[in-house]
């Protein structure tokens, strides 16, 4: 029998759903294929950034050396320490005792970790006191063993030196993730050279991360920041900041400012100021390079430039004589001399020994005339910015609009000027005349080419008297320094040529001049060796808190001459021959003799049998090089330091020179800091350990023993001397 065909409505329907589903997806499907897009996302794209991994590859802000290698800013290895704190992963497992064992080494307080630490429904935290450590407190850590505690490596920027140079150098702020911008001084102004571009790494993975057969990797290379080379020298600076440290706490002064300067150049050796800051810490609550920014009256420095200018005009004679004490012009206050009553009838070199206000307001008003001393404070550059290349330099104001105020700015009164404008016109006398603009980049260089993007170099910006009227002042600026007010900034075996200035400062609240002991700006600018000037040093001091039997020149004398004496040894400038031993044929001072290549036995012979004190260095028998350099002369009793091959011990620094010491730092070429002055007491170089290149030193020193001054000519008061 043949079956009836009855044809099911349920099953077709189901049927035709699933025909139509399929027409749906199938066109859904093509769809797809075609414009390979869902909902506005790019689907190739989606899946390529699902396969690919990215990896940033760090690059490095520029260094800034100073001019003999040696880093000054930089970019160090930094960690930022995490803790797990999900149980599903090693997680922290006892808060309280991880605080415990964390918070010596972060510097917290352990409640404050603790609290971190028990944070609930966290994955991780970032520990406090736990950003940017450095290699050593994460080795401290990674010893604790503790479960759970990650590290997050970065790149933070150091200054070697801590407080070093600050407002030259400045600091840098981060701007975002692990990039930093600078944010003053030359990390601010040389930002464009100094500032990296990071690269990056992208790759093909599965979904694990693990690279496919065919990675098709991307590499971006990494440009490091171009890097800077400064003027300064760091064991120049280094002293400076030492000297200015510890005459900061004796006399806690408003201001102290110092410049190191080479006249020959214009190139800026050190600088400096106080307060100052760290720029590791940031510090800072004055924003002000003091130096270069800070106007003020100078004072009897300003009398170096009047008397440049009366020689160079032939109207000055030392052997002509006035009578000091007071000098009478019409309708004005008489001009007095800062003793008040003068020294009687004196010759006008005694005048300039003596400071006499009396003295160079006759120079201005009968002698040149006011307006060819104005002439030359212009040639001297004192009307304007030298250019300098720091950030925010500023420019004193010439006040010489009445009589009495041409008086004044002849010997360092109304008239502002700032310490640069005077290293910069000093620069003439120290320099036969020829004035040499003050820098202090030497050049920036790309680090992968070599190719060097700026350059300084020594710049004459004017000539403003002649070599033979140079050499004279500087002659008579020797008597200041042997005879006159002085006196305190002598240095036994060299020749200073200078000039002190006491000047007055305005009260802010009352707009008048500040009264009372020690109430002034007490300077000093010097040049050595006289005859042939290879440093030309600026220290002013502002307001220093004396006792009743300390002058103004206690502070200033002490930073000048531990500045002085110690950059011309470090620098190997031998000390000069007194007069005395000049006229007869012996001679106390030992020439050293070229011991390279010599037998170390007979070298340490002979320089006991000539009353020097030979430290030799080495396994070697022989000698390799020598400090310091053969035809130096030294006084019996100082060490001569002799290099032999083989691994150096390290010696026993007890009792040495910070000269002798920055001999045998640099001899060796370690990175040497020290505490103090005078000679050395402790070292952080064990005796005997082997020292090996670039090692840090540290070396304590006590304090100086000031040797007596005769101070009789001297008397500081409220006004310029």
């Amino acid at each position: 029998m043949e079956k009836k065909f009855k044809f099911n409505w349920g099953a077709g329907a189901i049927l035709a759903v699933f025909i139509l589903l399929f027409f749906v997806l199938m066109g859904r499907f093509f769809y797809i294929a075609y414009t390979k897009n869902i909902e506005n996302v790019d689907l190739v794209a989606y899946a390529e950034k699902k396969w690919t991994r990215y990896q940033t590859l760090d690059a490095n802000r520029g260094t800034i050396y100073d001019h003999r290698g040696q880093p000054l800013a930089e970019d160090i290895p930094s960690y930022t320490l995490y803790a797990v704190l999900d149980k599903k992963f090693p997680h922290i497992k006892d808060p309280e005792k991880t605080a415990e064992q964390l918070a010596p080494i972060l510097d917290r307080e352990p409640d404050e970790i603790e609290e971190t630490l028990s944070k609930p429904k966290r994955f991780e935290v970032q520990v406090p006191g736990g950003r940017q450590l450095s290699h050593s407190k994460k080795e401290k850590i990674d010893k604790l063993k503790i479960d759970g505690l990650e590290f997050k490596e970065e790149t933070k920027r150091y200054y070697p030196n801590q407080t070093f140079a600050p407002y030259v150098l400045g600091y840098t702020n981060e701007t975002g993730q692990n990039e930093i911008t600078g944010a003053l001084g030359l990390e601010k102004t040389l930002d464009k050279y100094l500032k990296e571009t990071n690269g990056s790494l992208s790759f093909k993975s599965d979904t694990k991360g693990v690279k496919l057969p065919d990675p098709k990797e991307k590499v971006k290379k990494p440009k490091n920041g171009s890097n800077v080379y400064l003027t300064l020298d760091e064991k120049i600076q280094l002293v400076l900041e030492q000297a200015m440290t510890k005459a900061d706490k004796k006399y806690n002064p408003e201001k102290i400012i110092g410049i190191v300067a080479d006249p020959k150049t214009g190139k800026i050796l050190a600088m400096s100021n106080r307060p100052a800051f760290n720029p590791n810490k940031r510090d800072i609550k004055d924003f002000t390079n003091r130096a270069i920014s800070d106007p003020y009256e100078p004072g009897s420095t300003m009398k170096i430039f009047t008397l440049a200018a009366a020689i160079e005009e032939g109207v000055y004679n030392g052997n002509e004589t006035y009578k000091s004490g007071q000098y009478k012009i019409p309708h004005n206050r008489p001009i007095s001399d800062h003793n008040k009553v003068g020294w009687g009838t004196i010759t006008f070199n005694e005048g300039v020994q003596n400071s006499s206000n009396v003295l160079f307001s006759k120079l201005a008003r009968e002698k040149l005339g006011y307006d060819r001393l104005l002439n030359y404070l212009k040639k001297f550059g004192l009307d304007k910015p030298t250019g300098i290349d720091l950030p925010n330099e500023k420019s004193g104001r010439i006040l010489y609009n009445y009589e009495i105020e041409k008086l004044t700015t002849a010997f360092g009164q109304g008239t502002t000027v700032t310490p640069i404008q005077q290293i910069q016109a000093a620069t003439a006398i120290a320099n036969g005349g020829k004035m040499m603009k003050p820098f202090v980049i030497d050049k920036v260089v790309d680090p992968a080419t070599k190719k060097v993007l700026l350059q300084h170099k020594p710049e004459v910006v004017g000539n403003p008297i002649s070599a033979e009227t140079a050499k004279e002042e500087r002659d008579i600026l020797e008597t200041v320094v042997t005879k006159g007010t002085g006196k305190p900034y002598q240095i036994k075996g060299y020749s200073i040529a200078g000039k002190t200035g006491t000047a007055q400062v305005v009260d802010k609240e009352t707009g008048q001049y500040a009264h009372g002991w020690g109430q002034n700006i007490f300077s000093f600018m010097g040049m050595a060796p006289k005859d042939d000037p290879k440093l030309l040093v600026y220290v002013a001091v502002d307001r220093p808190h004396l006792k009743p039997t300390e002058l103004g020149s206690y502070p200033v004398a002490d930073i000048f001459t531990t500045v002085m004496k110690n950059s011309l040894q470090y620098m190997n400038i031998e000390p000069e021959e007194e007069k005395k031993e000049k006229k007869t044929v012996s001679d106390s001072s030992v020439k050293i003799n070229d011991y390279t290549s010599k037998a170390a036995s007979a070298a340490e012979s002979e320089l006991r049998s000539s009353g020097m004190k030979p430290v030799t260095l080495g396994s070697g028998s022989e000698v390799v090089s020598q400090q310091p350099a053969a035809g130096s002369r030294l006084l019996p009793g100082e060490r001569v330091i002799l290099r032999t091959d083989g691994n150096v011990q390290m010696p026993d620094l007890t009792g040495w020179s910070l000269s002798d010491v920055l001999k045998f730092s640099k001899m060796m070429d370690l990175d040497a800091s020290v505490k103090g002055t005078g000679y050395a007491v402790s070292q952080s170089l064990k005796k005997g350990s082997i020292v090996k290149e670039k090692d840090y030193l540290t070396v304590d020193f006590q304090k100086p023993e000031m040797p007596s001054v005769n101070l009789s000519d001297e008397e500081e008061s409220g006004t310029s001397q």
